[in-house]
């Protein structure tokens, strides 16, 4: 296959693991951590870390994202639609004793505790040299070619079914789930440092932190941010609070180059957070005052997913493995964590597990 691209955008290491390389850094998490993972399990207790996934509640905290709705499974006969065990129809066959229950799914991959793809963002750079910028991803595949967008359907019966089939044919979230997604995690615990307040914690506040915390974080660990967000969402049952939300919860500053730099050096496998984007959305700063400069309103999102192909995890709920973790002085477990094996998909729903 030729090379796809002829420049690699600065800070980036794209070819890291291979031109045609659809994993990125969880390349690193190979035999070896998790057998690291597999010797921080001293208790045998488990953690989920995933939200109810019909949290949060309604479309108020990501208007683009619908909330989670069921369906009975249609059958034959008059039992249609009631679950198979509607008591005021006659069964289908009176022979029979069995009762069914199956149900429809309809919600976004990333509507609660989610893995985000590399092909769930990518930016507009000049990858061939020739001065015009193009829309690609990790390792230089290209929007409408291998990550091919849904063609409309004039005739979809609601705004949802709109743009039906979209396509990753390359870095889809089902690379992810081939590759297994265990091994040795560890937490950062931004929120017993900085509180649940809306901070952006950037390079220095986050070395404090580790050497605080004695946190030490070697190639190939999956690493967890605990800031709170989750938990304060979950205690609203569903019922959410933007305006409080907003002011909830730390994040990491996408704006700070050094801590940029620092994710690529420590070369971690993944960045996890219980926040809704592992970074602090702020508003776009850009440096210099050339006319039509650009840049990303998410930057921490371009230079994990586009740049260097660090997968992130968002709204995972950590705070009672963060609790127990630190009343025990330790910041290490097993994590397994795969995503649904969905062909083509920019992202997935989760129900990770933490073994202590």
């Amino acid at each position: 296959m030729p090379q796809r691209w002829k420049r690699a955008p600065e800070g980036s290491h794209w070819g890291e693991f291979g031109p045609d390389d659809q994993r990125g850094r969880m390349n690193l998490v190979n035999q070896s951590k998790v057998l690291q993972g597999m010797a921080e399990v001293r208790e045998g207790l488990t953690f989920c870390l995933s939200l109810p996934l019909d949290c949060p509640g309604g479309a108020a905290l990501n208007p683009r994202r619908l909330p989670t709705r069921r369906y009975a499974t249609l059958r034959d006969g008059p039992s249609a639609g009631a679950q198979g065990f509607c008591w005021s129809y006659q069964a289908e066959d009176p022979a029979l004793t069995d009762v069914v229950c199956d149900d429809v799914l309809l919600m976004n991959t990333q509507y609660s505790t989610q893995w985000d793809s590399l092909a769930h963002m990518g930016s507009r750079f000049d990858a061939d040299g020739d001065g015009v910028a193009e829309a690609v991803f990790y390792n230089g595949f290209r929007a409408g070619e291998q990550i091919v967008a849904a063609q409309e359907d004039p005739a979809a019966p609601a705004g949802w079914a709109r743009f039906p089939d979209p396509r990753a044919g390359a870095l889809g979230i089902e690379n992810l789930a081939e590759h297994g997604v265990q091994g040795r995690a560890v937490l950062i615990d931004l929120e017993h440092h900085a509180g649940r307040t809306r901070t952006a914690v950037g390079y220095d506040q986050l070395m404090r932190i580790l050497e605080l915390d004695k946190v030490v974080i070697e190639p190939g660990d999956m690493v967890c941010l605990h800031t709170g967000f989750a938990d304060t969402l979950l205690a609203m049952n569903r019922q959410p609070d933007v305006q409080h939300l907003h002011a909830t919860g730390s994040g990491l500053d996408g704006h700070d180059a050094r801590l940029l730099q620092w994710i690529v050096d420590v070369r971690l496998a993944c960045l996890i957070a219980d926040n809704p984007a592992v970074e602090l959305v702020q508003s776009v700063r850009l440096d210099g005052t050339q006319a039509g400069l650009r840049g990303p309103r998410l930057p921490l999102h371009e230079h994990c997913l586009f740049k260097n192909g660090i997968h992130l995890g968002e709204l995972w709920w950590l705070t009672p493995l963060a609790s127990w973790l630190r009343l025990h002085g330790r910041s290490r477990f097993l994590l397994t964590a795969p995503p649904l094996r969905l062909p083509g998909a920019a992202g997935s729903p989760v129900t990770p597990v933490a073994t202590v």
